[in-house]
């Protein structure tokens, strides 16, 4: 039966060749929309993810990072005190002006951490590193951004906020969800950069003890000041990546060409499949009037669904790979995750098996006298 299968698909190579591309076309397809939705939405929580720290205190009712709102810095000392807290630092997210070497300006994202800690810096650093963010006025930047912010080397002075600014170092793959790129430096620093107060802070990071359960310390130290709210790394992760998905036009502009990217990928798989089997009718009236049951057909048609699956899903993923790597030198980054790329395996299935079983209904049909007529 699988020989079967697989001569009656290469039988025809320019019809399977057809039907092969309808199939890669759809999985390619489906997986750029759903990679497009997943790099969107994990750059917008990318500073949160990475931080490091188990709670974030911020202002009441903060509804994503980039909105905290300043308070006084004399809040941290109680959390310092606090049994279960192994450290807390002050840290600064914040827009702000970067001046290009043109002249014109370009909204940055300032991200102020204490470089002594292991909280809220950056990662994925490729020049440089985090000790020299201590130097006066230095800033480290993505290598994404370099042309954006007209930066050409490290040790470029540069102006942010009316401040001189030297680059210390770069990143790589550090992306924001919106145009600012991420400039990271010293809390210090970053005070001048989004003209706050010495005595202020946007938000404090909170890295608990060993074996501490994060649930309890937060409501521990919610009880501690009324003024301010207390997340777990996940929960402020959720809370700001649900109101850039799902509250603003560009998330629900993202996720619904996701979905149209699956649609339309099933309706081509399905429709490829189906005009395939009804190329064959007369093939599978030659098996009918040679004694095969339909049992036999089903299974040599749900074969063929099957082989077409696989081999399309392999081809698929390959152009897939090389799309993603494409999108790195992009503005908009795709991701690929093992996950999505075994899901996708069991998709193309399933878009194959179901539209086979649909073509299958014409075949139990089918008069095997057909093959005797012109």
């Amino acid at each position: 039966m699988a020989s079967l299968a697989w001569r009656n698909l290469f039988h025809d190579k320019v019809r399977f060749s057809v039907t092969l591309t309808g199939i890669v076309f759809a999985i390619v397809l489906i997986i750029v929309q759903i990679g497009l939705f997943l790099g969107f939405s994990t750059a917008t929580t990318a500073v949160i993810d990475h931080s490091g720290a188990d709670l974030w205190i911020g202002s009441k009712h903060v509804p994503y990072i980039e909105t905290g709102a300043a308070f006084s810095e004399r809040k941290l000392y109680p959390l310092l005190a606090t049994p279960g807290v192994e450290t807390a630092t002050k840290y600064v997210v914040r827009w702000s002006q970067w001046k290009r070497a043109d002249g014109s300006n370009e909204g940055v994202l300032i991200v102020g951490f204490d470089p002594d800690q292991p909280l809220g810096g950056p990662w994925n650093i490729v020049a440089g590193d985090v000790q020299g963010l201590k130097a006066p006025d230095a800033v480290m930047i993505d290598t994404f951004y370099q042309q954006k912010l007209q930066v050409k080397h490290v040790g470029q002075v540069v102006e942010i906020e009316g401040r001189r600014a030297r680059v210390v170092g770069f990143t790589q793959g550090i992306r924001s969800f919106t145009t600012s790129p991420y400039v990271f430096t010293t809390f210090k620093n970053a005070l001048n950069y989004v003209n706050l107060r010495e005595d202020q802070t946007i938000y404090i990071l909170v890295k608990a003890a060993p074996g501490i359960d994060i649930e309890a310390l937060k409501r521990r130290l919610a009880t501690l000041d009324a003024d301010v709210d207390v997340f777990t790394t996940a929960e402020f992760s959720r809370r700001t990546r649900f109101y850039w998905m799902f509250t603003t036009g560009a998330g629900i502009a993202v996720l619904l060409a996701a979905l149209m990217g699956l649609v339309v990928g099933v309706v081509v798989v399905a429709q490829t499949i189906y005009a395939t089997t009804m190329d064959h009718l007369r093939e599978f009236g030659t098996l009918k009037a040679m004694g095969a049951s339909n049992h036999y057909i089903y299974r040599v048609i749900l074969k063929q669904a099957v082989l077409s699956a696989v081999i399309g899903y392999a081809l698929a993923l390959v152009v897939s790979v090389f799309v993603v790597r494409g999108s790195e030198s992009g503005g908009a980054a795709i991701l690929l995750p093992w996950q999505l790329g075994a899901m996708m395996f069991f998709v193309a299935l399933a878009m194959c098996i179901g539209a086979s079983v649909v073509s299958i209904n014409k075949v139990t049909k089918l008069d095997p006298a057909m093959v005797f007529k012109g």
